[in-house]
């Protein structure tokens, strides 16, 4: 491979984008390639979003079959959960059929399934043109847009345990009884209720509670457990780091999990000319996404400064949105047609 070449500012008119093997705007960068020969080299993700094959051969690089999908993202789900964090938020496009083929790898794999958004596009995405007498189902007018995030897991005597276990098995070492929990956080019943239980009501507990909680675990408890609430063994976590071990997430009112919203059209919707001409459409890119929506993801999930990949870019829509908000971007297309079009949309801002 050859050195990568850097660009500030558009492409100057020779640039080719099958020798270019990357673009590099601001804090975006846009690889021409496979994400899989990059991930190593990527500054740790704060949010993934995965827009991949769906498994319905409808446009280049999609999988012939859903059944191929577990192979196909595999070795890429394997990536991202060695490069990630439990501040890591994974966004999963697919058709409903193709994310329930590839859960199981996710879960496998550490990722905690959190919500399934749905796309509906509206009765203008079929536009009368769907034969329900020969297809034997209602028209599909939906994309799913699937909430994961990377759970911390706490390694104990060879075990590895939840959140909500190891916080129990911590104050049980302390050899304290659990309602002193509440004295510790200085509430009536809510840290036993809340923090410590084991059932399904559990509730992470904020900074400060946390921090209170191990205040009084290690100046209460059995002098022979300490530290308590350590992953090292030396010192307790601090507010500060137990915050780093949950997903970042934020949600304006008025937002749900169903998101209304037309095919992309008109200004936004990319034009131009493909090489591969088995996959006609009126557009470049068969399954462009609504920057609306892009926006949305990385701003409930991210903060100014976090990291953002795009493993599968296509037209690089993260890009935009990092752009204007400040995020460090990275995103790989293997689609040369892609690639050029996704590095005009980002010079031309």
């Amino acid at each position: 491979m050859t050195q990568p070449q850097l660009f500030s500012d558009a492409p100057p008119r020779h640039w080719d984008p099958v020798v270019s093997q990357q673009y590099v705007r601001g804090q975006a960068s846009i690889y021409h390639g496979r994400a899989e020969d990059h991930y190593a080299d990527w500054p740790a993700p704060v949010c993934i979003i995965s827009d991949g094959p769906y498994g319905v051969d409808g446009f280049p690089g999609d999988a012939h079959t859903v059944e191929s999908l577990v192979e196909w993202y595999e070795p890429h789900i394997e990536a991202w959960s060695r490069r990630s964090t439990p501040e890591t938020t994974l966004w999963f496009w697919n058709t409903e059929v193709g994310w329930a083929t590839v859960h199981p790898v996710l879960i496998a794999n550490g990722w905690e399934y959190r919500c399934c958004n749905v796309w509906d596009k509206g009765l203008g995405h079929i536009a009368g043109n769907a034969n329900t007498r020969t297809l034997r189902k209602f028209p599909v007018v939906t994309e799913v847009c699937v909430h994961y995030v990377k759970a911390a897991r706490f390694q104990t005597n060879g075990r590895s345990l939840t959140m909500q276990e190891w916080l129990r098995h911590e104050w049980k070492r302390t050899g304290l009884p659990f309602r002193l929990a509440n004295d510790a956080c200085g509430v009536l019943n809510a840290a036993t209720r809340k923090y410590l239980t084991a059932d399904h009501l559990w509730y992470y507990p904020p900074v400060e509670a946390f921090a209170k909680l191990v205040e009084y675990a290690n100046k209460h408890g059995a002098p022979v457990g300490r530290p308590y609430f350590s992953i090292d063994g030396n010192t307790p976590i601090s507010g500060r780091q137990w915050a780093k071990l949950r997903a970042k997430f934020k949600c304006d009112i008025g937002i749900t999990n169903v998101w209304r919203e037309p095919q992309v059209s008109g200004s936004e919707r990319i034009q131009g000319m493909r090489r591969d001409m088995k996959y006609k459409f009126r557009s470049l890119h068969g399954s462009q996404k609504p920057v609306k929506f892009i926006d949305l993801l990385v701003r409930a999930s991210t903060d100014k400064g976090d990291v953002v990949w795009e493993p599968f870019g296509g037209l690089c829509p993260g890009a935009v949105v990092s752009h204007f908000l400040n995020r460090i971007y990275a995103a790989a297309e293997t689609n040369p047609d892609f690639y050029k079009a996704a590095v005009d949309r980002l010079a031309s801002l």
